[in-house]
C-alpha cells in the first residue's frame, strides 16, 4: 500500500480562477501526463481516443457540479448525492459511470475528524469530490504520475490510488488510540480513581464506533470493485483492490478488537470502583461494630436504677473497663483477620 497521505489545507491547491477546482489534468493512455487543462477543454479531451481526465474538486457549489454533470453526462441522482454529502460508503452503477462514496478519517485532538470523498468513474475519466476534512489527493496523483506504467491502466488505477490513501489514513488513527489505551490502563488500576478516565474510555469507544461505520461498509465497496464492473475496472487492476480490501478487513478487525478492549476496560474500571466502595463500607461496618460494644455496655450500666453493681463493689468499674477492652480487642482481631479493617 502507499504511504499515508498527509492532511493538507483544503484550499492549498485551489486555482483562483475556478473556486472549488483543485486539479484538472489530462493523461495519455500510456500513463504520461499531458498537463493541466481548462474545464472548457474537457469535452474535447474526452473525445480524443487514448486519453483520460482526472478532476479533483473540493466542496463545489451547485453551478460547478452542474457543469461537471454536463461535461461528463453524470447521472442526476449521483450528482445530488455529491452535492448533499453525508452519505454512507457505497458504490452505485449509473449507466456509463460508477459512483463511489468513501469516508476519510483523521485524528483531531481527542476526537476523529471525518470527511467524505465522492468519486465518479467512467471509461476515460475520474472525478473526486471532497467534503469536510478530507485530505488533499495531490500527493496521490503525483505518486501515480511517477509510475506511468501503472497509471496506463486508466481511471481504474486512479480510483485504486485514492481508495488506498483513504484506507491508509485509518491506520494512524487506530495506532494513536491503541497507544492511548495502554496509557489509560495504568490509570484504571491506579489507587486513586478518576472520573475523567472512565469518561475518556467512553469517548474513545464512541469515536471507534464511528470509525467502524466508515470502514465496514467500505469493505463491500472494495469487494465489488475486486470482482465486478469489468467495464470500469480492468482485470490487471483487480489485485490492487484485493490488497486494499485486505487492509480494510484488518483495520475493521482491529477496530472491533479495540472496541471490545475498551468495553472490557470500562467494565474493569466500574468494577474496581465498586470494589473500593465495598472496602470502604466494610471498614465502616467494622469500626461501627467495635464502637457498638462499649456503647452497649456503658449504656446498660449507665442506666438510672438503684441497685447497680458498681455502686457496692469498688472493683466493678475497673472490671467493666477490662471486660470492655477484652471484648473490643477480640472483635478487632476477628475483623482484622477477616480483612474488614
Amino acid at each position: 500500500m502507499a504511504n499515508p497521505v498527509p492532511a493538507q489545507h483544503p484550499a492549498e491547491n485551489l486555482p483562483a480562477a475556478v473556486p472549488g477546482v483543485v486539479a484538472c489534468v489530462a493523461y495519455e493512455r500510456n500513463g504520461q501526463r499531458l498537463g493541466d487543462i481548462d474545464l472548457a477543454a474537457i469535452s474535447d479531451t474526452l473525445r480524443e481516443r487514448g486519453r483520460f481526465v482526472w478532476v479533483g474538486l473540493y466542496e463545489p457549489d451547485d453551478a460547478l457540479l452542474a457543469r461537471m454533470q454536463e461535461e461528463f453526462a453524470l447521472h442526476p441522482l449521483a450528482v445530488e448525492d455529491a452535492r448533499n454529502a453525508h452519505q454512507r460508503p457505497k458504490i452505485e452503477p449509473y449507466g456509463d459511470s460508477l459512483f463511489v462514496v468513501a469516508r476519510t478519517a483523521a485524528r483531531a485532538g481527542a476526537r476523529i475528524s471525518f470527511g467524505e470523498t465522492h468519486m465518479f468513474l467512467g471509461a476515460n475519466y475520474i472525478i473526486s469530490v471532497r467534503h469536510g476534512s478530507s485530505p488533499s489527493y495531490a500527493p496521490v496523483r503525483h505518486a501515480a504520475e511517477q509510475n506511468p506504467a501503472l497509471l496506463a491502466q486508466g481511471p481504474g488505477y486512479a480510483l485504486y490510488s485514492v481508495l488506498d490513501a483513504i484506507v491508509d489514513g485509518y491506520m494512524p488513527v487506530l495506532e494513536t488510540y491503541q497507544a492511548e489505551l495502554e496509557d489509560l490502563e495504568s490509570a484504571i488500576f491506579a489507587r486513586q480513581w478518576k472520573r475523567g478516565t472512565l469518561k475518556r474510555l467512553y469517548g474513545m469507544q464512541r469515536e471507534l464506533t464511528r470509525l467502524r461505520l466508515a470502514v465496514a461498509p467500505l469493505q463491500d465497496v472494495l469487494a465489488q470493485l475486486e470482482r465486478l464492473h469489468p467495464a470500469f475496472i480492468p482485470e490487471t487492476v483487480r489485485p490492487y483492490f484485493r490488497d486494499v480490501n485486505d487492509h480494510a478487513n484488518r483495520i475493521n478487525d482491529a477496530v472491533s478488537a479495540m472496541r471490545e478492549m475498551l468495553g472490557a476496560a470500562m467494565n474493569v474500571s466500574v468494577s474496581l470502583v465498586t470494589l473500593n466502595q465495598n472496602e470502604v463500607v466494610k471498614r465502616l461496618a467494622g469500626w461501627a461494630a467495635l464502637l457498638a460494644v462499649p456503647t452497649l455496655l456503658t449504656g446498660w450500666f449507665g442506666m438510672n436504677f438503684r441497685h447497680m453493681p458498681e455502686l457496692d463493689q469498688p472493683w466493678a468499674y475497673p472490671a467493666l473497663i477490662a471486660f470492655t477492652l477484652i471484648l473490643c480487642s477480640g472483635l478487632y482481631l476477628m475483623l482484622k483477620r477477616a480483612r474488614w479493617l
